[in-house]
This record gives C-alpha cells, sequence and structure tokens, in this order.
C-alpha cells in the first residue's frame, strides 16, 4: 500500500482551513457589528457631556421674548425673535459693567405672572426638564435680558431738567431710538415717571431695556414712598427691590445667532462715558 502523499495533505489541510474559516466568518461580522455600535454610542455620548459643558459654563443660546430690547434685539409682535448667544465664562472672572447687555434670572418680586412653560402633564414635564438638563429645551425659569446703567455704590436718578444720570452725570444711550420708543428723550428725557435717586447696594444692578418705553425693568420693580408715588415720583424707597443680584446674572450677551439676516454682535456701550 502506497501512504498518504503530500498533495493528499494539502488537500486536507486546505479544507479543514476552508471549514474554520466558514465557521468563523459568520461570528466576526456580529462581533463588528457590535463594536460599530458600541463606539457610535460613546461617540455620541462624549458629544452629549461637551454639549452640556459648553451651555452649562461656557455658552447658551436664549431667545428674546419681547421688545423691551427694541431694536438692539428683536422680539417685537409679529417679528421673529432673535436667539442670542450668550457669554457665561466672562463674568467668572469680573462683574458686569454699565453698557453690558446681560441675561438674568428675574428676582423673586420680579417673577409675579410668570407663567410656567412646562407642561401640566407629569411625564411629559419630567421628559422637558430631563432635556432641559441636557440644554434641549429652555430651563422653566423667568430668564430676562436687559443693559446694564449702573453698578454697586452709584446713585441713579431721572429728572425732567436733568434727564437720566448716574452720581450727578448724565448718561449717553445711543442705542435709544425715538421711532422704536415712540417718544424722544431731548423731549421726555425719562421716557416715564421722574425716579430716585437710587443708590444701587454692593453687589446688585441697576438695569433698563433700550425701548425704555416698554421695558419692565428696574423702574417697575422699585420701591416708593406713598408720598413721592402720589406725585409721580418712584423709586425713592428701599433700593433693593429694583435693583438685580450679581450672583442672578447668567452672563452677557454677544451676538445674534438667529435669524440670519441679524447676524452680528451685541454692543456693550457704556453710557457713563
Amino acid at each position: 500500500m502506497t501512504g498518504p502523499t503530500d498533495s493528499d495533505d494539502a488537500e486536507r489541510t486546505s479544507a479543514t482551513d476552508d471549514d474554520t474559516a466558514a465557521q468563523t466568518a459568520p461570528e466576526d461580522k456580529p462581533e463588528r457589528k457590535h463594536g460599530a455600535l458600541r463606539e457610535a454610542a460613546t461617540l455620541i455620548g462624549i458629544a452629549l457631556i461637551i454639549y452640556w459643558v459648553v451651555l452649562t459654563f461656557i455658552a447658551r443660546p436664549y431667545l428674546i421674548p419681547s421688545e423691551s430690547m427694541e431694536p438692539t434685539l428683536h422680539g417685537c409682535p409679529g417679528c421673529t425673535g432673535d436667539r442670542i448667544m450668550v457669554d457665561k465664562l466672562t463674568y467668572r472672572f469680573g462683574d458686569p459693567q454699565p453698557g453690558d447687555v446681560i441675561v438674568f434670572k428675574g428676582p423673586p418680586n420680579w417673577n409675579i405672572g410668570y407663567k410656567s412653560i412646562r407642561s401640566d402633564n407629569p411625564v411629559i414635564r419630567g421628559v422637558q426638564n430631563v432635556l432641559s438638563f441636557i440644554g434641549f429645551v429652555p430651563p422653566d425659569e423667568n430668564d430676562l435680558v436687559k443693559r446694564v446703567i449702573a453698578v454697586g455704590g452709584q446713585t441713579v436718578q431721572c429728572r425732567a431738567d436733568t434727564g437720566l444720570t448716574v452720581d450727578g452725570e448724565p448718561l449717553h444711550e445711543p442705542y435709544l431710538d425715538p421711532q422704536t420708543m415712540n417718544a424722544d428723550p431731548a423731549i421726555y428725557p425719562c421716557l416715564g415717571n421722574e425716579f430716585g435717586p437710587v443708590t444701587v447696594p454692593e453687589g446688585r444692578l441697576w438695569v433698563m431695556g433700550d425701548n425704555r418705553t416698554h421695558s419692565a425693568d428696574s423702574r417697575a420693580h422699585c420701591d416708593s414712598l406713598p408720598d413721592d408715588a402720589r406725585r409721580g415720583l418712584i423709586c425713592t424707597g428701599d433700593p433693593e427691590p429694583g435693583t438685580v443680584p450679581v450672583e442672578n446674572v447668567i452672563g452677557k450677551a454677544r451676538f445674534i445667532a438667529w435669524p440670519p439676516g441679524r447676524w452680528g454682535g451685541v454692543n456693550s456701550i457704556d453710557p457713563q462715558h
């Protein structure tokens, strides 16, 4: 009898290799698929974490819901409200300054009449809260946008014969638009009631809207002595209700991100200079 030849051995080896490949090939595909899914899930998770960090600590978009900052920021009835990018980093290294346009959480006495933007359905409300945490829906709080007029230690007031002043010096406010306000500051210097003097407490801010005749700002929330209020002079009482704590400031409005036709920066014009 003759023994197996080298050719027979090669054929058997080749057949064995083919069987092994046939057995392992189907097993490799699911492993590769699962690996790709794990990789995609990891990348999505990392992206969400980065997104959350950016929204929480660096910058966040906000919608302008009212006309109080016209024409600097659009929010008028019938127009597309501006979406602004708010810098949350700057004030970690310093305080807001006169002329800064800021977004802040309304103090308790500023929140009267605020209506929650959350659903009454507890399940939907829970989903909204989770999405708010990661930045996909806005927070359920009364966030407002105004311009800083005076800071802690400064005294602000307005009289018909002097106009708006800080520490006795008249302000230069090129962002005021008579046509938008339907009033000319040259004729109606206070653009509303005379007020003050108010000495802003340390750590707090006096803020006002650029659309001065359509803005519920510090003047609308201040405390007035009854006798003064009866003669049309407001904000002569406790200075705290009409001012905003610096710790309530969320960030500084930097630029308009939407709509495209409104792209541009939000200028900080110091009215005291």
